[in-house]
């Protein structure tokens, strides 16, 4: 009876894309990211540990918010005897809905982690509209505050 795994030949070909060869420098292939909605405005967590802070430019361009950030080896001139740490270009892009006030979006950079403050618009805030009747049979001029 013959056997036919066809992951064999996949398995070696799989492990040699993610593991990077002695020596050779690796490529960063995402940046972890957290975001979530506090009150009016968003909050996004980047992981990019090891960074230098002035590698870091946050651009935002027709409603795109991008994030890049650069790490490099600073040791050239040696023997790499393995090489697993990421360096080269990070690079990230997330779609902003129009509800975000991109003038006001503020960043920090802290043990590693990059943190983005969104602020939601004042247009986009729920708010109370008042109601007003003009003498109609339903209500006597009575002025009654209802939530949009």
């Amino acid at each position: 009876m013959l056997r036919f795994d066809p992951f064999t030949d996949i398995d070696p070909l799989t492990r040699s894309l993610l593991v990077a060869q002695t020596g050779s420098p690796r490529r960063p292939r995402f940046m972890p990211m957290d975001l979530y909605k506090v009150d009016d405005h968003y909050v996004l967590h980047a992981d990019l540990p090891g960074i230098d802070p002035g590698s870091i430019d946050i651009d935002v361009d027709a409603g795109v918010l991008t994030l890049t950030a650069h790490r490099s080896h600073s040791e050239d001139d040696v023997q790499w005897l393995t090489s697993e740490r990421f360096s080269g270009r990070y690079r990230r892009q997330v779609s902003l809905g129009e509800n975000i006030d991109v003038d006001s979006i503020s960043a920090s950079y802290d043990n590693g982690v990059l943190s983005v403050t969104l602020p939601i618009t004042q247009r986009a805030k729920p708010r109370r509209i008042e109601i007003t009747s003009t003498g109609s049979p339903l209500g006597g001029g009575d002025r009654t505050p209802i939530e949009a």
